[in-house]
């Protein structure tokens, strides 16, 4: 029955020292028979195939290895878009749906948001420019490197129907490409933990590619790119968001400050960490 294989499959993942085991269970007999938590206990006493069992039993056995959840399921949740992921493309957190809302309260301040254009730097699963355009109608430009990650961009962008349009591109190099003074919004979510700490991570998280995580040295070395070279590219009155990691709010505000941006503020995840910077571009 339903309810005896979600019993062993949380069973299992508690054993392994899988953190919120309850919840993945649910999530995992969710992605093999389709029924939802809610749907789950309605079916509860319902018998399931011998392959959805073997199913469920084999995607347990890997998350127990610390294989991402994320990668397993083929998909996950930001702000309300179900978006493919997998290997080589960096998984949606919810630490990066607080970027994504400074960007939004910034957008809809507009006179036109609908007409606004914005930007997204290491766009990956192109989660931000999706929700972004999705949200406000905004016409978006994504901008990802990685192969592997571009094919989940344009999946995405496909699925949603989204008016984000893909472009290809290494950002250390590629801002020639595009006009000055185009865009009402740039937001990235760059690599930004620093070098001496990716081995230090979780087994899950260094399944993800070390290119949307290696942030150089101290971290920062795209943010150092993102402001020096990608600012011009705003409007005059526009704004620049990028997500953070731990302790760099102070040296990106200077960063940012010394580049012309004022009206510059933080936002923090549920954690108390500062984990987003936004700043408007003044006039020149």
């Amino acid at each position: 029955m339903l309810k005896e294989t979600l019993r062993n499959c949380t069973l299992a993942l508690e054993q392994g020292g899988i953190n919120d085991a309850a919840f993945e269970a649910v999530c995992i007999v969710e992605h093999v028979t389709g029924y939802s938590r809610a749907e789950q206990l309605a079916h509860a006493n319902e018998p399931l195939t011998l392959a959805q069992t073997e199913k469920i039993l084999g995607i347990t056995q890997k998350r127990l290895t610390r294989y991402p959840l994320q990668y397993l399921l083929h998909s996950w949740p930001f702000m309300g878009f179900n978006l493919s992921v997998g290997e080589g493309v960096l998984i949606p957190r919810d630490d990066t749906e607080v970027c994504a809302r400074l960007c939004l309260r910034f957008l809809h301040s507009l006179p036109r948001p609908h007409k606004a254009k914005a930007l997204d730097l290491c766009a990956g699963t192109g989660a931000i420019g999706i929700a972004l355009s999705k949200l406000t109608g905004a016409s978006v430009d994504a901008v990802e490197l990685s192969e592997a990650a571009y094919k989940f961009l344009l999946k995405n962008i496909n699925a949603h129907k989204a008016k984000v349009t893909p472009h290809q591109g290494d950002i250390t190099a590629c801002y020639t490409d595009f006009k000055d003074k185009a865009y009402d919004l740039i937001v990235s979510n760059p690599p930004y933990i620093p070098s001496g700490e990716l081995a230090g991570l979780q087994t899950e998280v260094q399944h993800e590619p070390a290119l949307a995580l290696d942030g150089g040295e101290d971290g920062c070395d795209f943010y150092r790119l993102i402001i020096k070279h990608w600012s011009q590219k705003l409007k005059p009155g526009g704004a620049m968001a990028l997500e953070l990691g731990e302790g760099q709010s102070e040296p990106v505000a200077a960063m940012m400050t010394e580049a012309g941006f004022a009206d510059i503020h933080t936002e923090n995840d549920f954690g108390g960490t500062q984990r987003a910077i936004i700043g408007t571009m003044l006039a020149k």
